[in-house]
């Protein structure tokens, strides 16, 4: 198995490839055209954890729909993103909230991950520069490309700097650091237990540790997930938010 990995490596180190390239199948490793997942995101800092179960559609970067189903309390909230606009339905209260652009970035119930996280507004292609810094880090035992990404110029994008580490063996991402404009790293992610599900190899546990609030951390874990799948698109609009 080692040896089919260290050839593997070798052949993608012999093809010439773009950091752009690389970032892209990477992301479209974990993202897919279209795709339907069973979500459970755990909350922990030093004072409480809090856990969240929801299930969530996804056509590429335009279209989101993400539905609570635990809490019970919670149960029925909704956030659905179309193209560049984005609303929340509250079940007790049945109000709808349109969510302004300059809240993308807030957290998103509470979490480590922003809005613009979960609906994938940003296009980290189409937003960001892009150099590859090194061919030969190691995280997580797994040798990767590590690739620096800078906003464009004038683009509306969370952050002013991004190092994405991407696995060399089979383009999966391994860690994600988010940096503010003064320099600061933010937050970072690490990419952890990969399985195949549906056909699909996959990290299954995304976990973003706060590096501002010590000890502050949010996990992801896909309980199931489906990529490629046709999608009702009738399931992304206003009318059917409010429906139970």
């Amino acid at each position: 198995m080692q040896v089919l990995i260290s050839v593997l490596i070798l052949i993608n180190c012999l093809y010439a490839q773009t950091p752009y390239e690389i970032i892209r199948r990477s992301e479209e490793k974990i993202k897919g055209k279209t795709s339907y997942g069973v979500i459970e995101m755990v909350v922990s800092t030093q004072e409480f954890t809090r856990t969240i179960r929801m299930e969530g559609w996804w056509v590429g970067n335009e279209k989101a729909l993400i539905e609570i189903k635990y809490p019970k309390k919670e149960a029925g909230n909704k956030t659905l993103k179309i193209k560049n606009e984005l609303w929340m339905y509250l079940r007790n209260t049945e109000s709808l909230i349109k969510i302004p652009p300059s809240m993308m970035l807030q957290s998103w119930n509470g979490s480590d991950f922003t809005y613009d996280d979960l609906v994938r507004e940003t296009n980290l292609e189409r937003d960001y520069d892009m150099r590859i810094l090194s061919s030969s880090d190691t995280i997580n035992a797994a040798l990767t490309w590590k690739i620096e990404l800078i906003p464009k110029p004038e683009t509306p994008v969370a952050w002013a700097k991004i190092i994405y580490w991407v696995r060399k063996e089979d383009y999966l991402p391994a860690r994600i650091d988010y940096y503010d404009e003064r320099g600061n790293l933010v937050r970072y992610m690490e990419f952890y237990d990969i399985k195949v599900l549906h056909e699909r190899k996959l990290p299954t546990r995304w976990v973003m540790y706060n590096n501002i609030e010590k000890g502050r951390k949010t996990e992801v874990r896909l309980i199931d997930i489906k990529f490629d799948i046709k999608i009702n698109d009738r399931i992304f609009s206003l009318k059917e938010l409010e429906k139970r």
